[in-house]
């Protein structure tokens, strides 16, 4: 087993996840079997209890895992499965070494950070990395873990002595280390500064890691003479630093390595000079360019409650985008707090209720994405409201599935008083209820997680359609309510159809309104399995129908084979990626790279 460690310096969000996630794209491209672990220093076990102001969206995996955001680019980049295990906190690790010392596993010792913490991580990293998880059986050839936080971290002091350790015990020839440091320009001075390079790795090499590789980030491709500056005082050959400057979209990133031969330099650091081929990434380059090229827009607005972070929401996003992409057209992302929907807000602030309205009312889609908590939750079903009686395609994910079916209730059974007991325990009208096996106790890994199977019971619905007729689906779950099993024969006699449940026939997994042209809700989440090339087909639904083509994405002929054949000319000349096309300077940046979105 080769191992690539990917650790950033100077300041955090240069985009670890999405250069480690390129890495893997491009050493995959190169025929090799990759596989992929992140580290999070924090305590907390997992991602399950955090904030998604503080950390971003949490990720789901198909065994329930709740991880952090990075796994889901790795598992997007890469087109892999990983499991709980891949994500390595220090809650997780502490965790195992302090059960081994209860059960006696250190009888007489003294139990210390080195050598039974850093063991631990080490035992964790080869004990993971040899689990398949591209469907093959066997090891894969290269993991690529990532390290994350910022070199220097207090937190990150047992992990970097661990991988310190561990690059000696792997070997000469089997570990690679990829730093990702920042070239900033200063506006004053107009040139590109390496000093906080140079410092990061004088303080990496203090830690006992010695970086075999650059990634710098920049806005514009290093000039030589920085780039020589870096090489001598980083000790790092000059055929070993690379660029990683802005682009149009994140899908650019493994091209712009590609053509700096990083797969050239990682083999030669692996010793896999004789063995890798040249990468192959024709279909990869045919989607980035295709992303670029796009002009004719698709509006959607995201109603939700943490409108202000757009990585609370990043599985969403991508979805959004690899289905407009599908569709051939240019995502725009309007933002939509759905707070400002509600009538407290008009008293309050009139100016951003009416903004807000005025975004709900010229987009071409809605979607209301899951939550947790009361606030927002009236202007999540107004949205619904809105779109049910107005036509306008709807796609509403976990809670947002939940409040469409409270707006119906309310709307068409005139059940004035329909919530949920997630917000109003002594409703009358109790449409959405806690699942009998959930804990009222313990918040964390409690809820109903991971991939389960929802079985189409209306063949003939436009989501059975747009799965391709497919009896069953399995999706990831995160959610502890549930629709209420009393309920449900009294909103289908309104007209609510529930076209998908669980195994047991009792658990309701899909909403439909038959009469409207696209009115879908769903109890998964169908993002986290959305991939380049493979757009979720309800994602595929809601970007279709927004554009008034819905009948042609219900059609079982691939959609991906279409985007492929049609794409552009190529946009790359000399190794250079040209200017994004007209319309594209108002892009935003994800994770340190412009992600190819247009939001408001």
């Amino acid at each position: 087993m080769k191992y690539v460690l990917v650790t950033g310096g100077v300041v955090s969000g240069l985009g670890k996840g999405v250069t480690a996630s390129s890495i893997g794209v491009l050493l995959k491209a190169c025929g090799l079997r990759v596989t992929s672990i992140k580290i999070d220093p924090y305590l907390n076990t997992d991602a399950g209890t955090m904030s998604p102001f503080e950390h971003g969206e949490v990720f789901v995996l198909d065994d329930g895992g709740e991880v952090d955001l990075d796994l889901g680019n790795y598992e997007r980049f890469l087109d892999i499965k990983l499991t709980r295990d891949n994500n390595i906190t220090t809650g997780k690790i502490y965790q195992h070494v302090i059960a081994k010392e209860r059960k006696g596993d250190y009888l007489g010792k003294t139990v210390q950070v080195v050598p039974h913490i850093t063991d631990a991580i080490q035992e964790w990293i080869e004990r993971v990395a040899a689990i398949p998880v591209d469907g093959e059986e066997g090891p894969a050839d290269i993991c690529v873990i990532e390290l994350g936080g910022t070199i220097g971290d207090i937190e990150s002091a047992p992990f970097i002595e661990a991988l310190g350790q561990f690059s000696y015990r792997v070997g000469t020839g089997n570990f690679c280390l990829v730093h990702v440091s920042l070239v900033p320009v200063l506006n004053v001075v107009g040139e590109q500064k390496t000093k906080p390079t140079q410092h990061s790795v004088r303080g990496l090499r203090g830690l006992g890691l010695i970086p075999d590789i650059l990634a710098c980030r920049s806005t514009k491709a290093l000039e030589e003479n920085v780039k020589e500056k870096l090489a001598q005082f980083c000790h790092v050959p000059l055929e070993s630093i690379f660029t990683l400057y802005d682009v149009p979209n994140i899908w650019h990133i493994p091209l712009l390595l590609k053509d700096q031969k990083a797969h050239l330099a990682i083999s030669k650091v692996l010793n896999l000079a004789g063995i890798v081929k040249e990468p192959s990434l024709e279909e990869w380059t045919s989607r980035a360019e295709l992303c670029d090229n796009l002009h004719v827009p698709v509006r959607i607005a995201v109603v939700g409650k943490y409108t202000g972070l757009s990585d609370a929401y990043l599985s969403i996003l991508k979805a959004l985008l690899h289905a407009s992409v599908a569709c051939r057209k240019k995502l725009v992302v309007d933002w939509v707090p759905a707070c400002d929907l509600e009538k407290e807000t008009e008293k309050e602030n009139p100016n951003a209720y009416k903004a807000a309205w005025k975004l709900l009312k010229g987009v071409d889609g809605v979607l209301v994405p899951g939550g947790f908590g009361d606030r927002g939750v009236e202007g999540k079903i107004l949205a619904a409201k809105y779109a049910r009686e107005n036509k306008i395609p709807f796609l509403g994910i976990c809670l947002g599935m939940q409040v469409a079916v409270i707006e119906f209730a309310r709307s068409v059974i005139s059940l004035v008083d329909a919530n949920s007991t997630e917000f109003k325990p002594d409703t009358k009208h109790p449409c959405i209820v806690f699942m009998p096996e959930g804990s009222r106790t313990h918040m964390g890994g409690t809820m109903r997680l991971g991939s389960r199977k929802s079985i189409f019971t209306v063949k003939d619905s436009k989501s059975a359609k747009l799965y391709g007729n497919k009896s069953f689906v399995d999706e990831r779950h995160r959610h502890r309510y549930e629709v209420n099993p009393d309920m449900v024969e009294r909103l289908e006699k309104a007209g609510l159809s529930f076209a998908a449940k669980d195994e047991t026939g009792k658990r309701m997994e899909i909403v439909e309104l038959p009469n409207h042209p696209f009115f879908i809700g769903a109890q998964f989440h169908p993002e986290y399995k959305s991939r380049p090339g493979k757009a979720s087909p309800l994602f595929l639904g809601l970007i279709a129908a927004s554009c008034g083509e819905l009948d042609t994405v219900m059609n079982p002929a691939s959609v991906h084979q279409h985007l492929i054949s049609n794409c552009p000319k190529s946009v790359f000349v000399n190794g250079t990626s040209k200017k994004a096309p007209n319309g594209m300077a108002d892009v935003r940046y994800n994770n340190g790279y412009c992600n190819g979105l247009h939001t408001r």
